[in-house]
């Protein structure tokens, strides 16, 4: 058994407690342990994974959150840098699957997020599991 650490930017509670409702049950349908911890917002996420990869306590991390584009280039500039640190990180050989909504509206987030329509958070967990398995692969070889 793995475990996973579940880092959520909760800043729209209720999209979030969709996402991670997708992202535990993907996590615990395949067998792991889930942990969550929770950060102000989509830019801190990837210092956080950093931060808690060095702990050596997790075999993976799903990143969560929803940025809803807004009337000035905050959106662009969080959108990008948040994706910009979790890929760094993965190219690292940390695994983790990438569940931030980007989108332009509420009623956008609302069907990526819900487990019963797009499951976006379930999506990214299986990224990130996906990602596990392959490490353990070739770190084995």
């Amino acid at each position: 058994m793995a475990q996973f650490l579940i880092v959520e930017a909760r800043f729209y509670e209720h999209l979030n407690d969709m996402l991670v409702a997708g992202a535990r049950a993907a996590l615990e349908a395949a067998g792991h342990g889930v942990e969550i911890l929770t950060v102000p917002g989509a830019l801190e996420v990837p210092g956080a994974i950093a931060l808690a990869a060095e702990s050596g306590r997790y075999d993976g991390f799903v990143a969560i959150g929803v940025v809803i584009r807004g009337e000035t280039y905050h959106f662009e500039i969080v959108a990008g840098e948040s994706a910009r640190g979790i890929m760094a990180l993965t190219m690292d050989g940390i695994a983790i699957g990438n569940g931030i909504l980007t989108v332009e509206n509420e009623a956008q987030a609302l069907v990526r997020a819900d487990p019963a329509q797009k499951d976006k958070g379930g999506e990214a967990a299986k990224a990130a599991l996906a990602l596990w398995q392959l490490g353990t692969r070739y770190s084995a070889a």
